[in-house]
Formats: C-alpha cells, structure tokens, sequence
C-alpha cells in the first residue's frame, strides 16, 4: 500500500526521503515517485509538500547450483 509523507524540513530532495524510508533500496523508486507525484518539479521539496510513495517491490533471490569436487 502506498504511504504519503508530509515534508516538514527545508532542502529536503525526493531521494533524501525515499532513502530514508527504505534505506538503499528506495534509490530504485525515484521513477516511479516522480511518476505518482507530477507535480513535484523541482528539485528541492517546497516546506508541506505531501509525497505519496510507492511500495517497495518484494526482493528476488537468484539460486545458483552447486558443484562439488569431492563427492
């Protein structure tokens, strides 16, 4: 479910926000971000500004076989 934050400090930016949000991960949200949100253009979010952002996406583990020498 998409969440909405209210920004409450100056020179905030929209990746300042989704990397405290979701911590590294959020950097692969921007797109989308700014997708939900058309009306952000500028770089600096304007003091009460509400941000929805999206969910993060489930992470996706890769298997790999393994191959033993000895057995």
């Amino acid at each position: 479910m998409a969440q909405t934050v209210t920004v409450v400090g100056d020179n905030l930016t929209l990746d300042l926000i989704l990397y405290r949000t979701y911590g590294v991960r959020g950097q692969e949200l921007i797109e989308e971000t700014m997708t939900l949100n058309p009306d952000l253009t500028d770089a600096f979010l304007p003091v009460g500004a509400v941000v929805t952002l999206p969910d993060l996406p489930a992470e996706t583990v890769e298997t790999q076989d393994v191959v033993t020498l000895f057995g």
